[in-house]
């Protein structure tokens, strides 16, 4: 299929953990384990070739993690996902006003962003 659009790895990884473990979980990353902090006050980190967001977020139980996907073709993309009945997710998070992209879940319902590579930094 000519149009079948290209995916690949993203470079973000987003820890979502409840807000009692939000304190402990980025001492961990920064204290613990020693990664190179990228933005501060938010929770970056240099995670080898990704960078890993630690995000608090009221109302989940336990951490959960979110993957980056990139494509080159995010219209293509999407028809495509659809069409494998892949359940699109764009009500967990609004994304900024003129982002080209938008969320997925997986079979495990493993969260991803989908967007053009570059977009998610």
């Amino acid at each position: 299929m000519a149009d079948k659009p290209v995916f690949r790895g993203g470079r973000n990884i987003a820890m979502k953990v409840p807000p009692h473990l939000y304190d402990a979980t980025v001492r961990f990353y920064r204290d613990v384990i020693g990664l190179p902090v990228i933005e501060a006050p938010s929770a970056v980190f240099e995670f080898g070739a990704c960078r890993l967001w630690i995000d608090s977020v009221d109302g989940v139980s336990q951490a959960e993690l979110w993957l980056e996907l990139n494509t080159d073709n995010v219209k293509a993309a999407a028809a495509h996902l659809k069409s494998a009945g892949v359940v699109r997710r764009d009500e967990i998070e609004p994304l900024p006003e003129g982002f080209e992209g938008y969320w997925i879940s997986s079979p495990a319902s493993i969260i991803h962003l989908v967007c053009p590579p570059g977009e998610g930094d």
